[in-house]
């Protein structure tokens, strides 16, 4: 087992280990004066070894079994998913979490889903060695996999996480081969239920906000989507976010107001900075380059997950890697678009960085999947 751990990607671990200490800076900055939330470097510290300890077990662990067991795992996904809708305590009107366990930790079932349904759909793909995916085959099964957990996190309502797993889903598609003119279909259908759904937001947001407030029904999500919609006709409390988060960034400016100087930061201009909104500290505080760097390390990693993918001589491997970068790449597009104006404000963290254990915790598994592929496929070449 030992002689396996000599073909772990160096680098990769390396930022591995650098997010952690960047994150770890970053926090503390962020809640320096944050009245609603504790710092504790105890838990924190807690947190990243149980990253840690996941992150090797699955990199020594054959992702071939996994394989073999991804409609046991796909049915506990879904279990789980239930569970959290019908005995989790509502939080910020949304039921997504249980809390209390072990060490004051808490469990999103939806961050454990995302692995779980990549997983799944490379096995069920993977089958097909390459050659192009059928319509009734493979597209609508493949469709239907992921509709169920989407379905179930939609309802929570978590908006946020449901792209994500359809971005899995795209993602899954494009590695898998699909056909140009189901691609061609598929994106038809979407563009015209965007526009519609537009239209149809834009004509009735006011009766059906006003409906859904009437049934106690939480709609933070209407104003987050007329934020991004509507910028000019929506009110102040519901753009103060975005305009605080662009207008702090912007103070930075090329390098940076300095480490624990950012003055948005620590008037408490800007809302759950170590969570949603920890991009705003590196920008305000380290400016221009900072944010470059952290992004530049970002690139390096999913460059060399996708060099992996590319030398791997299993297909369910190669599919394994490109789900779990396309979770990672619109997740890190996501978190950094939203806070600059360019994508809707949604809870999505910013990977490796923003505080949440168990975010932190299948981000470190999905690393160890990828070195899980690369240590136990015998013919993957070394000059990779």
């Amino acid at each position: 087992m030992l002689h396996k751990f000599k073909k772990i990607d160096p680098l990769i671990v390396l930022l591995l280990v650098a997010f952690m200490v960047i994150s770890t800076l970053l926090l503390y900055s962020a809640t320096l004066n944050d009245v609603t939330f504790n710092f504790d470097p105890k838990k924190l510290g807690i947190i990243y070894v149980i990253a840690i300890i996941a992150f090797l077990v699955t990199a020594a662990f054959d992702y071939r079994v996994l394989l073999k067991l991804t409609y046991y795992l796909y049915g506990v996904g879904v279990i789980l998913l239930v569970a959290v809708y019908l005995y989790a305590p509502k939080i910020n009107g949304a039921r997504g979490w249980f809390r209390g366990l072990p060490f004051g930790l808490d469990f999103q079932p939806v961050e454990l889903m995302k692995i779980i349904l990549i997983l799944t759909l490379a096995a069920f793909m993977a089958r097909r060695k390459g050659e192009p995916l059928e319509l009734l085959q493979d597209v609508v099964p493949v469709g239907l996999l992921a509709m169920i957990p989407i379905g179930l996190v939609v309802i929570q309502p978590d908006f946020g996480n449901a792209i994500i797993l359809g971005v899995i889903l795209l993602g899954m598609y494009w590695i898998g081969n699909i056909r140009m003119i189901y691609a061609a279909a598929g994106a038809a259908i979407f563009a015209g239920c965007a526009y519609l759904f537009i239209y149809l937001f834009k004509l009735y947001h006011e009766p059906v906000k006003e409906y859904l407030k009437a049934k106690e029904i939480p709609t933070h999500w209407m104003d987050r989507i007329n934020t991004y919609v509507n910028p000019d006709t929506a009110d102040k409390d519901s753009t103060y976010h975005v305009e605080n988060a662009i207008r702090a960034i912007g103070s930075g400016s090329l390098t940076g107001e300095g480490y624990l100087n950012g003055s948005s930061i620590h008037s408490n201009f800007i809302p759950v900075t170590y969570t949603d909104s920890i991009f705003v500290v590196v920008g305000e505080e380290f400016g221009f380059v900072g944010a470059s760097v952290l992004l530049l390390m970002y690139f390096v990693l999913i460059y060399r997950m996708i060099l992996i993918s590319i030398y791997c001589n299993n297909y369910a491997g190669s599919f394994i890697i490109i789900g779990i970068v396309s979770m990672l790449v619109f997740q890190i597009f996501q978190n950094v678009g939203m806070m600059i104006g360019l994508m809707p404000l949604t809870g999505i963290t910013l990977p490796f960085i923003s505080y949440g254990g168990t975010s932190l915790l299948i981000n470190m598994v999905a690393m160890g999947l990828v070195m899980s592929i690369r240590m136990h496929d015998d013919k993957l070449l070394e000059e990779e």
